[in-house]
């Protein structure tokens, strides 16, 4: 493997006891340096021209990816890219134009200059707004990377209270963030929900919720052709059985939450006035 794949599978960049340690030895570096296929960022640390982004950050100054810019390092769910770099700079000074997170007590990514997990998700709950932290620690617990009860107990006392209310809303199972947000947002309305239940004649729906309405939360591939065929079956069938269904959509779940609980909310009132009793 080249020098410039090696780094491109590192992020962009290695220090130089990585490269070391891989097989590239000064020459090899120094011959790279001299044909400007990669760049030395500071002493001891090297990577592709274009800086390696985030990770280069990182390694320029030193310190460790954490909270949101970690999340691509580990598969976690996100909403959207960081705006800014979270670094966990240690004891030093905070990297300027980038948001400073304290000192780690769990062990760090064995090769990326990242944070581990534990430190990443801790950070998450105590920096992001409520659904992005939540929608971070969903998947990493649901793959069995770390568990609710031991974030719990790394989060102690008063002044992490904040953050252990929000391991409460992870749930066993969610195929995607969409039902991570949208179950959040009926059990903070006091919602009377199910979660995955097996109707007859439609299937495993998302939520069925007062045993009377059912709601699904649509992904992309939802607009597929094949898809849209088969949802509006499963519709079909879901009033043929006796229930009512809602179903919301990205923007719905992630950009109006309080138009998608309020629309909840109004169905269900007219069904326990009988507005959809037969006449």
């Amino acid at each position: 493997m080249d020098i410039e794949a090696f780094l491109r599978g590192r992020g962009g960049g290695a220090r130089t006891l990585d490269l070391r340690r891989f097989g590239y030895s000064r020459t090899v570096v120094d011959k790279e340096l001299a044909a400007g296929r990669i760049v030395r960022v500071r002493r001891g640390v090297y990577s592709l021209p274009r800086g390696g982004g985030a990770l280069g950050l990182a390694l320029r100054h030193n310190a460790l990816l954490t909270c949101l810019s970690a999340a691509p390092t580990y598969s976690l769910w996100t909403l959207q890219d960081p705006e800014v770099v979270h670094l966990s700079p240690g004891h030093k000074k905070t990297v300027p134009g980038t948001v400073s997170h304290g000192r780690l007590l769990h062990p760090v990514h064995p090769w990326l200059p990242v944070a581990g997990l534990a430190d990443v998700l801790i950070h998450a709950l105590h920096c992001l707004p409520v659904v992005e932290s939540l929608a971070m620690v969903q998947s990493a617990a649901q793959r069995g990377d770390v568990t609710v009860e031991f974030l719990r107990q790394k989060l102690p006392g008063n002044r992490n209270a904040r953050a252990r209310l929000m391991l409460d809303y992870v749930i066993p199972r969610a195929d995607s963030i969409l039902e991570v947000l949208a179950n959040y947002h009926f059990r903070r309305a006091n919602l009377h929900l199910r979660r995955h239940v097996e109707l007859r004649g439609v299937g495993e729906v998302d939520f069925l919720i007062e045993d009377c309405l059912v709601v699904e939360t649509d992904g992309a591939t939802h607009l597929e052709p094949q898809q849209v065929k088969k949802d509006r079956s499963r519709n079909n069938a879901t009033v043929i059985g006796g229930r009512l269904c809602l179903r919301f959509s990205y923007a719905d779940v992630v950009h109006q939450p309080e138009r998608m609980v309020a629309q909840v909310l109004a169905v269900l009132e007219q069904s326990r006035r009988g507005a959809f009793s037969a006449r």
